[in-house]
């Protein structure tokens, strides 16, 4: 995903009040060999690309200069209440470094498990992103998880998901925790056969008991 930076001359409160007055929003960038370098950008421009998931979980092409920079958004400071992006940071990306970084989980299929279709149950996310360790050119988007073989009474755990190749999970303390959990509902309805079935022997009860003798 690209964005247009560029560089900024002056800093400190006063400069930056007049740059948000003016629609820009300043900014900075460190890490790598290089010093940190400040920036602005064009605040509605910024606020529309931090809407696009990808903004927060892949390697940017940040455009400054007529350059291309690799980058990653690190930080965002937000007003209390007003809608306006009050200072923005991005880190320098290397190539041969290993990054550390929260990609997000996209579940699917659940609606047609087991679990949900058939025994009434609900799958839980109990977890929506995911901690990874790769080099810059393995990150993905997203990590893409398929709930459709999901059963009652089963939980889906991060072993059970492949992860894209290059990329390694990052947990802390359990080394295998739950993603998806599945739920019970309560009061939810027992498919047909099973009601069938179980009416089945009190209607042959009914049938074998005398009629009641007339007064």
């Amino acid at each position: 995903m690209k964005f247009v930076a560029f560089e900024r001359a002056k800093q400190g409160t006063g400069a930056s009040r007049r740059l948000r007055i003016s629609g820009r929003t300043p900014g900075i960038v460190y890490g790598g060999a290089g010093e940190p370098l400040l920036i602005e950008l064009d605040h509605n421009a910024l606020w529309h690309a931090l809407k696009k998931e990808a903004f927060h979980a892949a390697v940017l092409d940040m455009e400054m200069g007529g350059k291309d920079h690799k980058v990653l958004l690190r930080d965002v400071q937000m007003h209390p209440f007003k809608q306006l992006i009050l200072h923005v940071d991005f880190q320098r990306v290397d190539a041969n470094t290993r990054l550390h970084m929260k990609v997000p989980l996209h579940y699917s299929g659940d609606e047609n498990s087991p679990a949900v279709k058939t025994d009434g149950c609900i799958a839980n996310h109990v977890v929506t992103e995911l901690e990874v360790l790769c080099l810059p050119s393995d990150l993905p988007e997203f990590i893409a998880v398929d709930l459709s073989s999901l059963k009652k009474g089963a939980s889906l755990h991060l072993a059970d998901v492949t992860l894209p190749k290059g990329v390694t999970a990052v947990t802390h303390g359990n080394k295998n925790p739950v993603l998806v959990s599945v739920v019970a509902v309560a009061g939810a309805e027992v498919p047909a056969a099973e009601t069938e079935a179980a009416a089945a022997p009190a209607g042959k009860a009914a049938a074998k008991a005398p009629p009641a003798k007339k007064k």
